[in-house]
């Protein structure tokens, strides 16, 4: 089938698109110019010239497939007005497409809109209580979810690790520097995590599954602390596993709400994409293979 993602050369939607790719679908990626429209052909991935803020510029391909997955988010500038635009301008090119066949909507939320859950198990059952950073994700959720004469799913990803991206790779560029890794608080919390290549399957599945008004929390089965994490990856790119804590409330002064969102301790249980969409995630942690994964940061820098 045909499957149009945005974000196509960044760090999640170019894993899905990937991913996509490799199960044998046609996939057409929005890239905003030449240089990343030749990386996305590298990976057999079709690409189609737009600028996110502009929907005219991508919904005539995105009406053409039969799966539109939005991956792609600005934090540059009006982030949130642009990707509420996205969401409505995409949503009516896939209805507009759809014929007699409803066609399917997949947009990337986030783990973060559970808030901190101070150690309690949560699920896609649960009230949601979202960090101040992402307060904005859940009328967009719903937006899709109860979207009509579209099979809306969202995905809610972990914490992503892997490659040159997630949160793990600032550690990584520290610690290349010499400098410890730093990280919120003392690290006794807990990050709800998911490797990028498991992300891009989690993808695949859904865009194949043929569900619809579904979400989904895509996380492993982890339970690693922060500091735990931030140790290894000192240690994984050859320092002696010294690494720098810093307070909370010093942390807001530089970082605002993102600071929250690193100290915050999530227990989520991801098992409802292993038993509806069949996701097997293939990683269960970062600490044991942290090795592979700087080796793997490094040569993709």
């Amino acid at each position: 089938m045909d499957v149009f993602v945005t974000g196509a050369s960044g760090y999640v939607g170019g894993a899905a698109a990937r991913a996509l790719r490799r199960a044998g679908h046609r996939v057409f990626g929005l890239v905003r110019g030449d240089l990343k429209a030749r990386a996305l052909e590298s990976h057999e991935i079709i690409p189609v010239i737009g600028d996110l803020a502009d929907p005219t510029t991508y919904t005539s391909a995105a009406a053409r497939c039969a799966v539109v997955v939005h991956a792609a988010f600005d934090d540059k500038s009006r982030g949130i007005p642009k990707d509420r635009a996205a969401v409505e301008g995409l949503l009516e090119a896939t209805r507009r497409g759809g014929g007699a066949q409803a066609r399917t909507f997949i947009y990337t939320s986030g783990v973060w809109v559970h808030g901190d859950t101070r150690g309690a198990v949560v699920d896609e059952t649960s009230p949601l209580d979202p960090l101040p950073l992402v307060s904005w994700r859940p009328p967009h959720e719903t937006l899709v979810l109860e979207a009509q004469g579209v099979c809306g799913i969202v995905l809610r990803p972990g914490c992503v690790y892997g490659g040159l991206g997630g949160m793990p790779g600032q550690w990584f560029a520290s610690a290349a520097e010499g400098l410890p890794p730093e990280i919120v608080g003392d690290g006794a919390n807990r990050w709800a995590l998911v490797h990028i290549e498991d992300l891009g399957e989690a993808y695949r599945l859904a865009a194949e599954s043929g569900l619809a008004r579904e979400v989904f929390d895509v996380v492993e089965r982890s339970a690693e602390t922060v500091r735990e994490m931030a140790v290894a990856a000192a240690r994984a790119a050859g320092l002696s596993g010294e690494i720098r804590s810093r307070p909370l409330i010093d942390a807001r002064k530089s970082l605002g709400p993102y600071a929250d969102a690193l100290a915050a301790d999530q227990r989520i249980d991801g098992s409802k994409a292993e038993r509806l969409l069949g996701w097997r995630p293939r990683h269960r942690g970062f600490v044991a293979e942290a090795d592979a994964f700087y080796a793997a940061w490094r040569a993709a820098r």
